[in-house]
């Protein structure tokens, strides 16, 4: 058996692989009444979409077909949302050579271990990152029902190897902080949908020659994404198994080469004594505010009304150009591979969409799923 489904209120499920003809999602919970912006969210659609010389050259076009749960006009009726997106651009026969030789770092292995010889790994299968066009069109409407009600979402690249960009502004949560994060979330929002996300014009400049340098070696490269969402009220989610830590790490753990995640000051607070890492509280325009945030917006598992925040590192990408050992699955003897097909040379930037996406269907499930009833909240 297998599921690929998220969310507790708001239902997410994506289905599809690689190389079929088709792969889209399925969304259930969506407020009835909303109306949503479908030239934004084509234009967040083209923030994952391929654009710069070391993006596959694989082209999809990814304008989604809604099926049900939408008006023509973006209008939705309450009922199951799906959405479809054709594959027009396939070319299996690139992955002929893989079929029982299991590419180092894919999940071709452990997916053979699960199903054995039935399960169709082509270019992936349905563990590809292509399945993150249909991931980003609901969260592209996670971002868009959040955005209405005062809550926004943006990341950017932190770290390239040896590339770093400017942090958001996110350990201090003075007024004046809160000023900057405002600024520099809005930069990274009004940004041109192919622009690289940084906020330092100088990283993208050093990452662009560094992917370049790399895709010449034929060799990849992973890093981090940091990630924020302000204004979101204090008082929602749920302690242990349901806190609002697990909802996001178990969504984020969604996009295909995610292997690490910290919210706040994470894995520093290790080198922290209780008097560095407490985040003293004020009262600021009649609310209770944290002054610092080094909770990450979060304690208990439930929102303090810091904003929220985390680190996600991606691993580098699987498919590289030299040759790696392996084994024959059919005669167990080692055989020597050399990846074929079409690759990106670093996830990290395409993924950035895809972060915002899962942080915002986690982020809305909490919402409707547990809610603040002192702030009034309620599932609708």
């Amino acid at each position: 058996m297998m599921t690929s489904t998220f969310g507790t209120t708001v239902k997410v499920s994506i289905f599809g692989e690689s190389h079929a003809p088709k792969i889209g999602c399925t969304i259930e919970g969506l407020p009835a009444g909303f109306s949503i912006d479908l030239a934004a969210l084509k234009t967040f659609l083209q923030r994952r979409s391929p654009s710069h010389p070391w993006d596959t050259p694989r082209k999809e076009t990814d304008d989604p077909l809604f099926v049900s749960g939408i008006s023509a006009e973006g209008i939705l009726d309450g009922s199951p949302l799906t959405a479809e997106l054709p594959n027009t651009n396939v070319r299996p026969q690139d992955y002929a050579a893989t079929k029982l030789v299991p590419r180092p770092g894919h999940a071709d292995f452990a997916a053979w271990a699960k199903w054995g010889d039935s399960y169709k790994q082509t270019g992936g299968g349905h563990f590809s990152a292509r399945l993150t066009a249909p991931l980003c069109i609901a969260g592209g409407i996670a971002l868009q029902i959040l955005r209405a009600q005062g809550i926004t979402i943006a990341a950017h690249v932190l770290k390239i190897k040896d590339v770093s960009d400017t942090p958001l502004e996110l350990v201090n949560n003075s007024l004046e902080a809160s000023k900057l994060l405002a600024y520099q979330m809005d930069q990274l929002l009004q940004a041109d949908p192919q622009a690289l996300p940084f906020l330092d014009a100088q990283a993208g400049e050093k990452t662009s020659a560094l992917l370049t340098q790399l895709r010449s070696e034929k060799n990849t490269v992973g890093g981090i994404i940091e990630c924020a969402a302000t204004g979101v009220p204090a008082g929602i989610g749920c302690p242990h198994f349901h806190g609002l830590e697990n909802t996001i790490a178990a969504a984020v753990f969604g996009v295909p080469a995610v292997k690490a995640i910290e919210f706040g000051s994470g894995m520093d607070v290790a080198n922290l004594l209780g008097s560095e890492n407490n985040d003293a509280y004020e009262v600021r325009n009649g609310s209770v505010v944290p002054t610092t945030n080094h909770a990450g917006g979060i304690l208990g598992g439930i929102s303090t009304g810091a904003p929220i925040w985390f680190r996600c590192a991606l691993k580098p990408i699987s498919s590289i150009g030299l040759p790696q050992h392996s084994v024959n699955l059919q005669t167990m003897e080692p055989e020597q591979l050399v990846v074929q097909g079409r690759h990106d040379v670093n996830a990290v930037l395409r993924a950035v969409p895809c972060v915002e996406s899962t942080f915002a269907l986690a982020l809305l499930d909490t919402l409707y799923s547990w809610p603040s009833e002192q702030n009034g909240y309620h599932n609708a």
